[in-house]
């Protein structure tokens, strides 16, 4: 049985005890392994954890799926209570400083540390770049080819290469793939490279189905057409179960409640979801 459970979410659960603040984590723990999915913004998942048991010196490995604050943030403050895994995958380009461009201002959304943190703490950073298996059943994926041209990335979203401002393209997003007897659960930490563009490679450099994803999928901004569009692409590539939360959107999670086909929530702090291997 795969258990994904969700340390840190934008909303509330029915567990009142947890804190909710915009971001994502997920703690997920399968026949053979426990992991870190996205570490959230704050010290606030450190809490979430204790209070659902979670022991996140368990994880085997972390991994944040972009470097926006929101996601990777939290990762300073497990570390620095000595509860990082010694292994942090990202994607390329991680540490490069990220921001919001409004006018003549910029809001830094970086994840807030760099290599010489992970050094400090004895913590080995590897770098996923198109398709990296990391156990039989198992991959983290980035790289995705934008297939689906609707799927835009606001132009506020920039980022610093040291000689310039240039628009962020979100080539560091990586996402994690499982796979179950149903076919693939895919996790997403925001899919600012588009759902779309995301599912499709994971379908394509894998060669089967999609039956679960569940994440962020960045359709906060999306009109009702293109969510339309989504959906029935997502079941094209086999998708069946869907848990969507944190920047999917009031809108799309509400279009998620009642599609036919699908079995689909939106995931809150202190959720899990569970399915068959």
């Amino acid at each position: 049985m795969i258990k994904i459970q969700n340390l840190m979410e934008d909303k509330p659960s029915e567990n009142i005890a947890l804190k909710a603040e915009h971001g994502l984590s997920f703690f997920v723990e399968t026949a053979k392994h426990k992991f870190l999915f996205d570490c959230g913004a704050s010290n606030s998942t450190l809490l979430n954890a204790h209070r659902l048991g979670v022991h996140l010196e368990q994880a085997q490995f972390a991994v944040c799926s972009h470097s926006h604050y929101d996601h990777a943030a939290g990762f300073r403050d497990i570390a620095e209570q000595q509860l990082a895994p010694q292994t942090l995958y990202t994607g390329p380009g991680f540490f490069q400083k990220k921001y919001a461009k409004d006018g003549i201002r910029y809001s830094d959304l970086s994840c807030g540390f760099d290599q010489a943190f992970l050094v400090k703490h004895h913590i080995s950073h590897i770098e996923v770049n198109g398709l990296l298996k990391l156990d039989e059943g198992l991959w983290l994926i980035g790289n995705f080819p934008r297939k689906h041209s609707f799927e835009t990335i606001p132009a506020r979203f920039v980022k610093d290469t040291g000689a310039e401002f240039v628009t962020d393209d979100f080539s560091d997003e990586i996402c994690l793939v499982m796979a179950t007897s149903h076919g693939l659960v895919v996790l997403t930490g925001c899919s600012h490279p588009g759902i779309l563009n995301i599912v499709t490679t994971v379908h394509e450099r894998l060669k089967q189905s999609v039956y679960a994803v569940i994440g962020g999928t960045h359709l906060m901004e999306a009109d009702q057409e293109r969510i339309k569009l989504t959906f029935q692409e997502l079941q094209n590539l086999g998708l069946k179960v869907a848990g969507f939360c944190h920047c999917s959107g009031a809108q799309a999670i509400e279009y998620l409640k009642d599609y036919p086909g699908l079995a689909g929530c939106r995931v809150t702090a202190g959720d899990s979801i569970f399915l068959k291997e």
